[in-house]
């Protein structure tokens, strides 16, 4: 499956993934994440039923603490 992450092209040799399968194969699970799909946002209580197709766009941003 091919995908456009943040700019960048990525293949995955998986026919189907979910955005938490994809959060899990990016090892980037238990991290505070706001990510949008193909321009709209996807809340963290979908990323389990939100299915990936070939050719969607996403954009993955890791939150930052501060002070």
């Amino acid at each position: 499956m091919h995908l456009l992450i943040n700019g960048n092209s990525r293949d995955f040799d998986h026919s189907s993934l979910t955005v938490e399968a994809l959060v899990t194969l990016l090892g980037l699970q238990g991290k505070r994440l706001a990510i949008e799909l193909n321009g709209d946002i996807v809340p963290r209580s979908a990323f389990q039923a939100t299915a990936l197709k070939a050719g969607d766009k996403l954009e993955i941003v890791g939150a930052v603490g501060g002070g």
